[in-house]
This record gives structure tokens, sequence and C-alpha cells, in this order.
């Protein structure tokens, strides 16, 4: 079952004005190019039941061309994984392989461990 009134991303939750609307948030309609994308590698283990997986940030564009770069790095490190909500999500430990896929097609990024 669906809520009627979903919360957004910027904190709202409720409002007493009987026309509120959320304002749906806006997509990326153009994809960067990879040399002008600024994205970002770390280990997180957060809320994963102590599992540690790569994160891949900053990405901007298109939800298609996220999931295709997810399916590229996942392909490339042999694991599973997600992407969604901008970032790319690789199962274990595999910083050191995505950060030699990306530099290999032409993503500049900066490393954080």
């Amino acid at each position: 079952m669906s809520k009627k009134n979903k919360p957004d991303t910027r904190g709202f939750v409720y409002s007493t004005d009987p026309g509120f609307q959320f304002e749906p948030e806006q997509e990326n309609t153009e994809t960067i190019p990879p040399a002008k994308q600024k994205l970002r590698i770390r280990l997180d283990t957060k809320h994963r039941a102590g599992k540690a997986v790569t994160l891949v940030e900053g990405f901007s564009g298109t939800d298609e061309d996220l999931q295709d770069l997810g399916k590229k790095l996942k392909s490339y490190c042999g694991t599973g994984g997600s992407a969604k909500d901008g970032e790319i999500i690789v199962q274990g430990d595999q910083r050191e392989k995505v950060l030699q896929w990306l530099l290999k097609n032409g993503y500049p990024l900066s490393k954080k461990i």
C-alpha cells in the first residue's frame, strides 16, 4: 500500500495547509562526461550487519547511466551490489579494483578511505 503523502528528502513530513503538495525532485536530464565527473570511493559498514561494501559516490547524470556504470563495475569486480540515489554499492572491499576500472575508463576521482 502506498502512502498518500510521502516525506521528501528535504525533511518535510507534514503540513497543515490542505492544498500542500510535495514538489517532485528534478532529475538530471543529462549525464556529465566521465572526465568531468567527481567520484569518491569509500569503504562502508554502517547499517550492513558488519559487512563491508565499497561505495562510489558523486555521480551526476541519468538513472539509466548510473545503472549502466554500476553494472559494469559489478561485472568487473565479479560481485553483486546496487546503484541508486546517485551512488553505486559494490559488495566487499573492492576499492582497488573500482579505482583501477574508473581510472582506465577516464573518470578522475578523489579516493576517500
